[in-house]
């Protein structure tokens, strides 16, 4: 066909004319023409011609040869081909496609028309890596479900259990998919199912679209085969991604045409599944070479993917296929040869033939051809088949990959493409082992599957039809054949088990987890995982995979040196186990939870035991491991355990009938057992030389994610087989595999040659906890799930208080999520409120941010504490030491046991009757000749033995005694005594019956220097261990003799007996001998003493030794009394409690008691032995040595108080010193530091140095200075004059502007006046360090100048890393640690003036002004006494400049002529100005409060003082220039008027800021200041001051207000008191200013200002005081800090009164009764009226020309609010939304980390190199700019606030907590997040207080890359 269209196409072009011969590119309008013309052609009936046209314009216009062939011949060619390079011909191209589909109409109309028909019922939107979906388990039917975050919105899932999580791998949202959700949770769009009403697609709208896409398609195809080049080696990522940049267009095409819909998308299903179509594009057949070519590379691409085409003859496969004849011994599986070594198929058969070992039926895998069919066979039917084989060739790239799953929605392609990609299976393994990128291809392979693999319809169906777990479960093993190495464990030489390598990649970087993954979902299918739990031969498959991983990354202990190289791999192979083995056995047993289910189970048990069976055979097991060798993996164990344990808990299987022989059982118990003793050598550091690793395994062993698949099934499988082997057999075992047989003597000393004897006793500790667990634990023993949930909730508590998260992250939950106890389900809610209380999270001002805790209610102490649980499931051994403690300390608060508890006992969950058989454990004689031996030896002190072992052997004999079972019937049987006893030991198995077996002799085998041969009385303590090397095997001279001794019992002699009858029982084994096995080798020989025997009297039985110990343990003789002699009720009523507490003492006691409850027997002879007066216990005797010892201990306690003694004077030194030095907000009542304590009546002030410890006064030549923090703070700059708080813009709309804040302002004021007035005046009209101001703070410590050089030289030379850089001048207080940076020199002379209360009207306010003027007249020198160059002045110098260098240069220099004289004089008086200002805002905007502040102990303002006065007086203002001239003197008015045309004027006074002035005026005295003058400059500055605020009102009045108080105040100028009344001055202010233009040109825009009530008496007073507080509050604080004078407290409403009477404006007869009257306080130095109206003067001559601005730099706003951080929305999601796809202002692309500025609410790029400038990244630079070096960001996609301090940065914590009070940095849980208040108040806390340094810890330099 494809001849006979290029034949047509010929034909065609010739006849007719309006088809153009080549396309002229660029002409739109032809194509459209050509389009419409076909799309007419093939709308007739009679389709036939124009099918063929149209089949020949798109053979010209996609042909693949140009564009392809050129651009992988490099680029010179390309431009040679035809002049637009690659890219011309492929746009060309695309536009023909848009154009044809189109059908001649414009393509945009098309997308909108094709839309219209879009039944869409899916969402279907893919999303990639890092994409933030939603995910609600509520609604999800699949765990894997997942929505985008608009269709989360746009459902009700409130109150469900959802989360927002990042995609790892990308995905796509499952909105309106009812088989993965429930409908309930579909979003508003995908609720109505619309096909109903979607009108029918009209047939010609996508008639083009059918003819058109596969020839479209079959381009790109022929593109990618073209592109792909197979080289010798592996393609390079390079020529990949070349290939894909250039079809980047395509791709991107085909992606917007499956964004059309629903119409759209099934004709491209069509197209893509079209069978015929693919068959006569690419058969590759005709004349047409090029299509000949690429099917060629095709085929090649093929072979070389070891993939064979089924219609070549040859078999092109790789070796694996001709590997399926041979079979590997015990494995016996396809392709393991190669990694045996170089062995031959035959060999092997040969070798294992010559083993003795008997044959067991090895498993094949099944027949190769199905294998070869799997692994080896493609055939491609499709063009989705190929594409996918692109797709994969390609590595999944990303475009492709979205495309294949855009088109999932529509239902038919689903199933095709399922089906397509299983058939694929097999080749995308190959690829991704091969891939250098594994990584991301892992993500994108599971982007696709787990799309695919969630759905159980589907899932059930590729099952059926496309053998998907063959598959699966083939390929695996494949994958995992490839690392396999010879297994070392127990026989080296001759072992023929394989395991997994798990030092290789493929295991390493987790590179199988994809197909894991994918097995894991369909196995939650309840329809397949049936299938495969049916099928035999998937189960022996599977089975012959785990066992790969049985026995993995072995362990050999290193005895001589440590391991040079530590590996790592344990990490990869735990993965590998829970990944590969546990997850899917979960996954199985999920499914049988019910009777019907039994069949599943006993298939898997049967096939596990068969693959446990090959494995002994094939490591050549028989029956002792090897020593020094552990291996954490026993998955095949693991599978027999936890089915079994299914099998008994919810199918009701009889236990039985599904365990097998005995022998097989002890072999089961073996490694399971090794491993809990390796547990116990690890812990007891034998393994040290080994590394940390051996530590991390046994850690990861029991690691809550684990434990559920490791630790746990281990303890199950010993308490199974406990239950069914012979006791006595097992106890040995236990004993002999933890090494300690052979401290199990009577005799003082003993040797063990296998165990040092420092770790005897931690290993003996740990034999017997191993014990108390096996038989106390129930997790698989009848507990129900409930019970469980609540035991592992219990014990996590015990350990800690917990959050709710770390709570969930440690209750081990099953691995499978279907499994039904899901984290946060309800249950897990319940049982969480039951036992624990919440504790909300608590903020210490200044403290660590807490977290929202839960801890266990005291119920839980007192009756549900299990410490074996607790000793189960801690990592770190002091845990349980932690939950020993938290335990004393309930019990002590509670009263209910003062002393040291032991762990509680705790009555036990009735086991389930299969495994009664645990119990006989109890009742061995074995266990009792244990318990007797070490309750002996603790009593005679035998070394070795501590408390923890009494504990526990107390608990074994508690246990024995709790679960007896037969009661004592025959107690006259029992009379018959020791004599008449037939065994030398005891005479029956019971443990209530032999506790009162009195014991006479023993006979031990005991070292020859042992005490006991010498004949000596029982030994006490003996002194020495000697070597530990003898046999632990002992000779057997144990012939029994009939003298009533009881024999040393050789454990290990009994265990090889029984081990030996079994093995001779099972007949088919009889021929076998058990090898010999000595430990020799072990054994240094001739090294230890000759062993002899000797005979011990003992006389004692457990419970006379029970009764002793008893004695021992109070200290008393006698102590032990029977409680029922006195109260007979005891025995008949007894009440014991399931639960007890108290110590060895009450467990004694206890335990007596229930053994005369048991038996009367016992009752007697517990009577008796208390009868006779028991002889003293041997150690009581006091040795020389013991003496020694007592005394040592007398010293030590008296040490002990000594150091009691210091520490707490000690305690109380800091104590006090903290009080004054650290606190926030310390209560008013403590003492201010020495500062400010100094009495008035000392002339001079002492500090101490903290360095050298001397007092002293500072001096010129030595003098001292305070410890102080210099920082840059634009939080003045913050205040704005509104009370509601900005909030942080959330919408588009809302953004802020920062024009009112007041920096903004106060920048707009000096500009103002720097363009109409004199540049050197206007500087000292206004404060400047409203933003970058310094400010000064001090921890109040001192220290000499000289010291702290030498202090800052001995850090640069330590170099411990800092979180400070000395170089900057950087320390921390060497007393309290407080951060720092300058030291300010105190001025010698006293802090106080020494009279400060004096009167200050001595004299007239004339005579002080006077006064005032001369001393500012004087030259500005540093006062006389220190003329010359002293230390101090120049450590003065020092530090001026270091409050310079504080600042950036932007915020010290305002003036027009940079570095003026002016501006140095500005910048002083505002940092004096700043401090001032900032003290106010923490004492929180007003004095009210009054009292010395809190800052007020460690305020340095008044030394700062010092140093700005004598740095201000060196430049002195010109007398002319002084405003105090203008503010008390009258001047001619000629004067003021000259010079004004040529130059600009000065500013006028009434301009002019008053705080400003008063400082100036100050800080030019000569210091200290005199009260009186402080006194008078503040009167003179009140009257400027009221004169500006009666300007102010009269310029916000209207024309009407103004004339009536014009009128009001002209009546009342005669009163006598007319200078003071307010009504008076403001008339005469209104007709002086009347005279100018101020209050002309009352245009519109004036009425803006005009306030519409008219002016009261009252609200003009009110206005006036608000005008005037602002300036006597900073006053007040000044003349605080100058004077040390308190401030008065009061009510807010009488603040100015009481601060004016304080600074002594008040005249003294002033009565406080009738109303109080602001001008009262007012004291002209001159006539009011007159020197009013020479400033009235000043401001019309400058309205004259600028009315305008006149009458705005009249209205000051001076009532600034409080400072506040941005006000953040109540849910974390809000801002969340908005802010993580918001594109950055700077750069226009989304920031990978935004953040937002909460100060300001500007959005940054965190690191984002886009947006740095000159090395400096975004967010430092904003810190500059909004803070002055202090930035507060919140990170969007972390939640977390970072604080920037100059160059340090620290990560604050999150202000935003999920509903259990908990952080979620990250955002890795995605639970909604609220805001917490508190923190936040916190936060703006510290920000205003400038104390981010102080109380942040954790600071680190961020080299300006934030």
């Amino acid at each position: 066909m494809a001849a006979a269209a290029a034949a047509a196409a010929a034909a065609v072009g010739g006849s007719q004319s309006p088809q153009p011969e080549v396309p002229a590119p660029g002409l739109a309008l032809d194509k459209a023409a050509t389009a419409a013309h076909l799309k007419a052609a093939l709308s007739r009936p009679d389709n036939r011609a124009g099918a063929e046209e149209l089949q020949a314009l798109l053979e010209r216009v996609l042909s693949a040869e140009r564009p392809l062939a050129a651009a992988a011949d490099g680029e010179e060619a390309a431009a040679a081909s035809g002049g637009g390079g690659p890219g011309a011909a492929e746009e060309e191209a695309l536009e023909w496609c848009k154009c044809l589909l189109a059908g001649g109409g414009g393509y945009d109309e098309f997308c909108a028309a094709v839309r219209a028909y879009d039944p869409a019922a899916l969402c279907g939107l893919v999303w990639t890596a890092n994409f933030v979906a939603y995910r609600c388990r509520t609604c999800g039917i699949s765990p894997c479900m997942s929505l985008c975050a608009e269709c989360f919105h746009q459902g009700d899932h409130t109150g469900h259990d959802f989360n927002m999580f990042r995609s790892q791998a990308g995905g796509a949202c499952d909105c309106g998919d009812s088989n993965v959700m429930r409908e309930s949770g579909f979003c508003k769009r995908h609720q109505i199912k619309s096909s109903s009403n979607i009108p029918c697609v009209p047939k010609d709208l996508l008639m083009m679209s059918e003819f058109v896409l596969p020839r479209f398609i079959f381009c790109l195809i022929q593109y990618l085969r073209e592109g792909y080049n197979e080289p010798a080696d592996v393609p390079s990522e390079k020529d990949l991604n070349k290939v894909l940049q250039l079809l980047e267009p395509q791709i991107s095409f085909l992606e917007d045409l499956t964004k059309m819909g629903g119409a759209m998308r099934s004709v491209l299903t069509q197209v893509l599944t079209n069978q015929q179509n693919y068959k006569d594009l690419t058969s590759g057949l005709g004349e047409n070479a090029c299509a000949k070519k690429s099917h060629e590379k095709y085929l090649i691409a093929l072979k070389s993917s070891g993939l064979t085409y089924p219609e070549d003859k040859l078999v092109y496969g790789i070796q694996e296929s001709s590997a399926g004849t041979s079979t590997l011994a015990v494995q016996g599986f396809a392709g393991a040869t190669g990694t045996l070594g170089q062995l031959d198929s035959s060999d092997e058969e040969d070798q294992d033939g010559s083993q003795g070992l008997g044959k067991r039926k090895r498993v094949k895998l099944s027949s190769n051809t199905k294998d070869q069919s799997i692994m080896d066979v493609l055939k491609h039917k499709s063009f989705l088949e190929e594409l996918l084989f692109w797709t994969i060739k390609y590595e999944f790239p990303q475009k492709m990959v979205t495309f294949l799953l855009n088109m999932l929605p529509d239902q038919e392609y689903k199933v095709a493409f399922t089906k397509t990609f299983v058939q694929h299976y097999a080749f995308i393994m190959k690829t991704l082992k091969k891939s250098h990128e594994s990584d991301t291809m892992s993500n994108r392979i599971v982007h696709i599957s787990v799309q695919l693999f969630s759905n159980e319809e589907l899932a059930r169906q590729v099952t059926e039809e496309c053998q998907l777990l063959d598959i699966m479960v083939t390929v695996l093993l494949y994958m995992m054949e490839s690392c396999l190495i010879k297994s070392e464990l127990q026989d080296e030489e001759n072992s023929l088990h394989v395991v997994v390598n798990c030092g290789e990649a493929l295991l390493k970087n987790n590179t199988y987890w994809p197909l894991v993954s994918d097995f894991i979902n369909i196995l939650s299918h309840q329809s397949v995982a049936k299938r495969f739990l049916e099928d035999h031969g998937l189960l022996v498959t599977w089975m012959n995979f785990v066992s790969f991983f049985q026995g993995m990354n072995l362990n050999k202990r290193e005895l001589n040196e440590h391991v040079e190289f530590e590996s790592q791999t344990y990490y990869a192979a735990f993965a590998a186990e829970l990944e590969a083995c546990a997850q899917p056995m979960w996954g199985l047993l999920s499914h049988c939870k019910v009777r019907e289910t039994q069949e599943y189970t006993r298939n898997v048990v049967r096939y596990c035991l068969e693959a446990l069976q090959d494995w002994f055979d094939a490591i050549n097991f028989v029956d002792e491991p090897a020593p020094n060798q552990v291996t954490f993996h026993l998955p095949l164990h693991r599978y027999y355990a936890m089915f079994l344990s299914k099998a008994v808990k919810c199918q009701e299987l009889d236990l039985d009938s599904v365990l097998p022989d005995q022998e097989m059982l002890m072999k089961l118990m073996i490694h399971p057992l090794q491993i809990q003793a390796s547990l116990a050598e690890i812990h007891s550091n034998m393994w040290v030389r080994n590394g940390l690793q051996i530590k991390g395994q046994a850690m990861t062993y029991v690691q809550s994610h684990f434990c559920n698949s490791m630790i746990d099934p281990d303890i199950y499988l010993l308490q199974v087989c406990a239950s069914r082997l012979d006791p006595d057999y097992f106890i040995s075992s236990v004993f002999e595999r933890f090494k300690v047989v052979d401290l199990l003597t009577m005799a003082s000393q003993h040797q063990n040659t296998v165990l040092d004897a420092e770790h005897e006793r931690s290993m003996l500790e740990g034999a017997l906890t191993f014990l108390v667990i096996l038989l106390s634990l129930r997790l698989h023993l009848g507990m129900s799930d409930d019970e469980i949930l609540r035991a592992e909730m219990v014990a996590q508590l015990c350990m800690n208080d917990r959050t709710h998260s770390s709570l969930l992250d440690l209750i081990p939950e099953n691995p499978n999520p279907k499994s039904g106890i899901i984290p946060g389900s309800y249950s897990f809610e319940s049982v969480l409120s039951a036992v624990a209380d919440f504790k909300a999270p608590v903020f210490e001002p200044g403290g660590s941010m807490q977290q929202g805790m839960y801890t266990p209610k005291a119920e839980v102490w007192d009756h549900e504490f299990d410490p074996v649980m607790v000793i189960l499931r801690t990592v770190y051994r002091r845990d349980v030491q932690s939950a020993m403690d938290r335990y004393t300390a309930f019990l002590k608060q509670s009263g209910k046991f003062p002393g040291n508890p032991w762990p509680p006992y705790k009555k036990r969950t009735p086991l389930h009757p299969s495994y009664k058989g645990l119990m006989r454990l109890l009742h061995c004689k074995t266990l009792h000749i244990v318990l007797f031996t070490l309750l002996y030896k603790i009593l005679m002190d035998h070394q070795n033995l501590s408390e923890h072992v009494l504990c526990m052997v107390l608990y074994l004999i508690e246990l024995g005694l709790e679960n007896s079972d037969e009661e004592e019937s025959d107690e006259e049987a029992s009379v018959c005594g020791p004599e008449r006893c037939h065994d030398s030991w005891f005479p029956g198995s019971n443990l209530v019956s032999n506790m009162r077996h009195f014991i006479n002799y023993v006979r031990v085998r005991v070292p020859e220097t042992a005490p006991e041969v010498k004949k000596d009385s029982p030994a006490s303590t003996s002194s020495d261990s000697l070597g530990s090397l003898q046999s632990s095997r002992r000779p057997k001279v144990l012939q029994r003799e009939n003298s009533g001794t009881a024999q040393v019992f050789s454990l290990v002699a009994e265990r090889r007996k029984k081990f030996q009858e079994i093995i001779n029982r099972s007949s088919s084994e009889a021929n076998q001998v058990v090898r010999p096995k000595t430990s020799n080798k072990w054994s240094a020989p001739g090294s230890a003493p000759q062993l002899t025997t000797a005979i011990l009297e003992i006389k004692e039985s457990i419970l006379s030794l029970l009764i002793k110990l008893h004695h021992k343990l109070s200290g008393k003789q006698n102590s032990y009394y029977p409680p029922w002699l006195d109260d007979i009720e005891i025995l008949i009523q007894p009440e014991i409690p399931k639960y007890s507490h108290g110590d060895g003492i009450t467990a004694v006691e206890r335990i007596l008691l229930k053994a005369a409850l048991q038996s009367k027997m016992n009752k007697r002879i517990i009577e008796e032995i208390c009868r006779k007066v028991t002889p003293p216990v041997p150690p009581k005797k006091v040795t020389a040595a013991e003496k020694k010892t007592l005394d040592k201990e007398e010293r030590r306690q008296k040490a002990r108080e000594r150091q009691q003694k210091l520490l707490a004077e000690f305690a109380s030194r800091q104590k006090s010193f903290m009080e004054t030095a650290m606190d926030v907000d310390s209560p008013e009542s403590d003492i201010p530091m020495e500062i400010t304590t100094a009495e008035p009546q000392v002339s001079e002030a002492i500090y101490d140095c903290v360095i050298c410890g001397q007092s002293g006064p500072s001096s010129e030549d030595r003098p001292t200075g305070l410890v102080v923090l210099l920082q840059a703070s634009s939080v003045l700059g913050q205040c704005r004059d509104n009370i509601e708080p900005k909030k942080l813009p959330i919408t588009e709309e809302e953004q802020i502007y920062p024009w009112d804040t007041c920096a903004a302002v106060h920048d707009v004021r000096l500009s103002l006046l720097q363009r109409y007035f004199k540049d050197s005046s206007c500087l000292l009209a206004v404060s400047i360090g409203w933003e970058g101001g310094v400010y000064v703070q001090t921890c109040g410590h001192t220290l000499h100048i000289d010291c702290h050089k030498s202090y800052m030289e001995s850090l640069r030379n330590d170099q411990v890393l800092q979180g400070f850089s000395v170089d900057k001048g950087e320390f921390t207080c060497p007393l309290c640690r407080q951060f720092a940076n300058s030291v300010l020199p105190c001025y010698p002379g006293s802090n106080v003036e020494n009279n400060p209360w004096q009167r200050p009207s001595s004299k007239s306010i004339q005579d002080l002004i006077k006064e005032v003027e001369e001393l500012q007249g004087r030259p500005g020198a540093f006062p006389v006494s220190i003329s010359s160059e002293t230390n101090l002045s120049k450590e003065m110098e020092s530090v001026m400049k270091d409050i310079k260098n504080t600042t950036q240069k932007k915020y010290r220099d305002y003036s027009k002529t940079p570095g003026s004289p002016d501006n140095d004089f500005l910048f002083m008086y505002s940092v004096a100005r700043t401090n001032l200002e900032l003290e106010l805002i923490h004492r929180g905007g007003n004095l009210c409060s009054g009292g010395a502040s809190t800052a007020g102990k460690r305020s340095c303002l008044n030394q700062l003082f010092h140093v700005l006065a004598l740095h201000m007086r060196l430049y002195s203002i010109d007398s002319e220039y002084n405003p105090w001239r203008k503010l008390t003197q009258l001047v001619e008015e000629m004067n003021s008027q000259l010079g004004n045309e040529e130059q600009q004027p000065e500013v006028p006074v009434l301009y002019h800021d008053v705080t400003s002035l008063l400082l100036i005026q100050i800080l030019m005295m000569p210091q200290p200041l005199r009260k009186d003058h402080f006194t008078c400059i503040v009167k003179v500055l009140f009257t400027l001051l009221y004169t500006q605020a009666l300007v102010a009102v009269s310029v916000k009045c209207n024309e009407e207000d103004r004339s009536a108080w014009k009128h009001t105040g002209a009546l009342k100028k005669n009163i006598c008191d007319a200078e003071k009344s307010y009504e008076v001055l403001l008339s005469f202010v209104i007709s002086e200013l009347s005279k100018g233009k101020l209050y002309h040109e009352e245009g519109t825009q004036e009425c803006a200002m005009v306030s519409p009530v008219a002016w009261s008496s009252e609200s003009m007073e009110k206005y006036l005081q608000d005008f005037c507080l602002p300036f006597l509050r900073i006053t007040s604080l000044l003349q605080h800090h100058l004077f040390g004078e308190d401030l008065p407290s009061c009510q807010e409403e009488e603040e100015f009164s009481v601060l004016s009477s304080c600074l002594g404006l008040l005249p003294t007869f002033y009565q406080t009764e009738h109303p109080f009257i602001s001008a009262s306080c007012l004291d002209w130095p001159v006539p009011a009226f007159d020197i009013i109206s020479q400033w009235c003067f000043e401001i019309n001559s400058f309205t004259e020309r600028h009315a305008e601005q006149g009458k705005a730099l009249l209205i000051q706003e001076s009532r600034w609010k409080l400072p506040h951080l941005l006000q953040l929305p109540e849910n974390y999601n809000t801002i969340f939304q908005y802010y993580h796809r918001k594109t950055c202002s700077v750069c226009t692309k989304v920031p990978k980390d935004p953040a937002v500025c909460l100060v300001c609410g500007t959005f940054v790029c965190l690191k984002g190199l886009c947006c740095k400038q000159q090395s400096y990244c975004e967010c430092v630079l904003h810190s500059q700019n909004c803070g002055a070096g202090t930035g507060i960001f919140l990170l969007i996609n972390a939640s977390v606030i970072i604080i920037i301090r100059g160059h340090r940065f620290c990560l604050w914590g999150s202000v935003y907590l999920d509903a259990h009070g908990e952080e979620d940095r990250d955002l890795r849980r995605g639970k909604p997040l609220y805001i917490c208040k508190e923190r936040y108040k916190v936060l703006e806390q510290q920000w205003i207080s400038h104390t981010f340094d102080h109380i942040n810890k954790r600071w680190g330099p961020h080299y300006n890359g934030l």
